[in-house]
């Protein structure tokens, strides 16, 4: 049984786009961003996780106009200019449409960030009648429903914690924030005016780093 042909799909359109031979294989990268915390005192650096970074998938295409099964001999162009075409801005997006690429089980929504053609092919007056194409496709992820998929209980987003014993605005924060020195957005968002008062069971408000005290104007990391 011959394996589905991977397609492409317009989003926003719903202009379907089926590569003319499947992939021979596909590379999916992703990694994340750490930054070191020194605190004094530590035999080391806190690792702290800052974001993930942009998902990238990577792929070679094949485009042939010769001895394709319903090859016409013409221009390769016409087939990989369709492709490239991908990359263009849309007139109502006033940006490269979104994409999503779906072959079987697998999908990928993003844009098509990167395409390097190569023409391996020719005719005898010199057209080109066989290319490959190594295409670099960014993941797109809406804000919005990225945050409530994921259901975040980071610093990045707003949480409660309940206040144990023996605990301090500075240890909340460095357990919170790996950082026990950014214990004052706690204060201020909770307005304790005493960072010592605090009570077993006072359930605290640990807003999102950056801060922006909403009297001063000043921005605490």
């Amino acid at each position: 049984m011959s394996l589905e042909k991977a397609k492409i799909l317009v989003e926003h359109t719903g202009e379907m786009f089926q590569v003319q031979f499947n992939p021979e294989e596909i590379t999916l990268n992703q990694d994340n961003n750490f930054a070191n915390q020194t605190i004094p005192g530590l035999s080391g650096p806190i690792l702290q996780f800052v974001s993930g970074n942009l998902r990238t998938l990577e792929m070679e295409l094949l485009f042939d106009t010769y001895d394709a099964p319903d090859a016409n001999k013409s221009d390769v162009r016409d087939l990989t200019g369709r492709f490239i075409k991908l990359m263009e801005i849309d007139p109502d997006l006033h940006a490269p449409p979104v994409l999503r690429f779906m072959w079987g089980e697998f999908h990928f929504c993003g844009v098509l960030a990167r395409a390097s053609q190569r023409y391996i092919m020719f005719s005898s007056d010199g057209k080109p009648v066989r290319a490959r194409i190594n295409a670099t496709f960014n993941e797109y992820l809406d804000p919005e429903r990225e945050a409530k998929r994921r259901k975040r209980q980071t610093a990045d987003f707003s949480k409660v914690h309940v206040v144990r014993q023996g605990e301090t605005l500075s240890a909340i924060a460095a357990r919170l924030y790996q950082n026990p020195r950014v214990w004052r957005p706690i204060a201020i968002a909770n307005g304790l005016n005493d960072p010592r008062d605090l009570q077993v069971g006072m359930k605290l408000t640990i807003p999102p780093l950056p801060f922006t005290d909403p009297e001063t104007g000043e921005v605490m990391r």
